[in-house]
């Protein structure tokens, strides 16, 4: 039976590393190990909970705050800025609605 990879602590913390800033990495990664060294019985379950939870107090989120939410165009798209799309288009010719259904 093999074991999966969150069982290897390793993977686990390398796994956790890429969500953090290149500066905490180090020392994210030298606390985690020290932590799962001094676990008397390490399950992946308690493995888990205590590097996530290690994890949380090294993560800081981006100091962006020139992004917000009323500027994304939601709902909106270039169809329905653009202009209609009608009988005067050249695109249409004579595939419209109405010639196809007096052909019928």
């Amino acid at each position: 039976m093999s074991i999966p990879d969150d069982a290897d602590p390793d993977v686990l913390i390398s796994r956790l590393c890429g969500g953090l800033a290149p500066a905490d990495r180090a020392a994210f990664r030298r606390a985690a190990e020290a932590a799962v060294e001094h676990l008397p019985c390490a399950g992946e379950g308690l493995i888990y909970r205590v590097v996530s939870g290690l994890w949380r107090s090294f993560f800081h989120p981006p100091e962006d705050t020139s992004w917000d939410i009323s500027q994304e165009s939601l709902g909106r798209s270039k169809l329905a800025n653009g202009p209609p799309v009608g009988r005067d288009d050249p695109r249409v010719g004579r595939r419209g609605w109405a010639d196809r259904r007096s052909r019928l």
